[in-house]
């Protein structure tokens, strides 16, 4: 049998691959399942930042997150 790679791009395909397993009409040969990272996790370190232009950065997002819900 012929082997191709599937790009899934709604996760109702997933069922319905599986389902076809079940059949026997298909075999699923790897899973790529891994746990996403958190965004901070992700992106912690990206910035190369002195210890006073992170202390200003934090500010700024302080002060626009305050913004923000003075204005809702």
């Amino acid at each position: 049998m012929e082997t191709i790679l599937l790009q899934i791009n709604d996760v109702k395909a997933y069922k319905l691959i599986e389902d076809l397993e079940a059949l026997n009409v298909v075999k699923i040969l790897e899973k790529d399942i891994q746990p996403k990272k958190k965004l901070s996790e992700r992106f912690a370190g990206a910035l190369k930042l002195s210890k006073e232009e992170s202390e200003n950065f934090q500010k700024a997002i302080i002060e626009g997150r305050n913004e923000w819900e003075r204005d809702i």
